[in-house]
């Protein structure tokens, strides 16, 4: 089985061929860190005019790097959502494109289903079902994965994400763009004990996450402290929150085989240590991607699209674009909770 990918539902645009036995053949991305660091943040505008302009020579290039032509490949995974709409739309249109030339079926691919099926792709013996601790710049969610298209969401954020509150406080900061690698480096020069910060939700019942506070202690103690040593004790109560939130949902989950950390906070060092000895502390396995698999890729989505297409799950060329959509739609609504849960 050979399987195109495309990725495009952020700031990175990106095409690769991945086989059903977990061989990368080709991966090909292109950041847009640069068009970006001047607001801050990401423009939804200025990332979808850069996906037009890169996306169909990344294809190409990613086909050349594999030596073969659509015509060798079985299907197009391409992401559907959830994701900036406009970005969304150019990956999922040039997917529909290309399967429809090439005669090839089309997996429209949910990109938090990319992440969450990520951890299968670099380690073979992960097996279902596992607790998935999904922590990116716009979820953050705890979901029992128990196959391919069946997950049971646990828990999620009711403000912001744990991603977002990493970039907002770099931002607050002045420590530039992206912002979570940066706050993780401040951090190593500061004192994680320096700034009382608080630990939003720790040790209540229900295993949601909370950032929103956090984020404004941040704000609220800015200039009166070094900036490193904000950065070490933010990184350090957002970690515990991490922690403390998986735990409690540990106990609810039942039996699981492996605690899996995904997505782009999952590149940050002290958020896998801390998950590391959580799972020791539970006798599980850890499994994370490697750290290119964390953030966005298009490697991910074309193995999540390769595990949907065994499973005989293909979708029509009507398929919409989604700027939302939940893993587990059956999830009770949170309280607080928006657009996010």
């Amino acid at each position: 089985m050979l399987i195109l990918g495309l990725e495009s539902s952020c700031d990175e645009t990106a095409a690769a061929l991945v086989t059903g036995n977990r061989l990368v053949l080709a991966h090909r991305l292109l950041g847009q860190e640069a068009a970006h660091a001047p607001f801050g943040g990401v423009v939804p505008e200025i990332a979808a005019r850069a996906h037009v302009e890169a996306l169909e020579p990344l294809v190409a290039a990613a086909l050349a790097d594999a030596g073969v032509t659509l015509a060798d490949i079985n299907a197009v995974a391409a992401t559907a959502g959830p994701g900036l709409i406009g970005g969304v739309m150019v990956g999922l249109v040039t997917g529909k494109a290309l399967a429809h030339a090439a005669g090839k079926p089309l997996v429209a691919v949910n990109h938090l289903e990319g992440h969450a099926l990520s951890p299968r792709l670099s380690d073979p013996d992960l097996a279902f079902p596992y607790l998935l601790l999904l922590v990116s710049g716009g979820h953050c969610q705890l979901l029992l994965v128990a196959g391919v298209a069946r997950y049971r969401r646990l828990a999620t954020t009711i403000d912001d994400a744990a991603g977002e509150a990493f970039d907002k406080t770099a931002k607050l900061l002045g420590l530039g763009y992206p912002g979570g690698p940066a706050v993780e480096r401040a951090a190593l020069e500061g004192n994680a004990r320096a700034v009382p910060l608080p630990r939003p939700l720790v040790g209540s019942a229900e295993p949601h996450f909370s950032f929103a506070g956090l984020k404004s202690a941040v704000a609220r103690a800015a200039g009166d402290y070094a900036v490193a040593d904000l950065a070490a004790s933010f990184q350090a109560a957002a970690v515990d929150c991490l922690v403390d939130r998986t735990r409690r949902a540990l106990t609810k989950a039942g039996a699981v085989t492996a605690l899996v950390v995904a997505g782009g906070v999952a590149a940050n060092g002290a958020v896998r240590a801390a998950m590391a000895g959580l799972a020791q502390e539970h006798g599980l396995r850890f499994v994370a991607p490697p750290l290119w698999l964390c953030t966005d890729n298009a490697a991910m989505i074309a193995w999540a699209g390769a595990e949907r297409f065994a499973a005989g799950l293909t979708d029509p060329l009507d398929v919409p674009a989604r700027p939302r959509w939940p893993l587990d739609p059956a999830a009770e609504a949170v309280r607080g909770a928006g657009v996010k849960a």
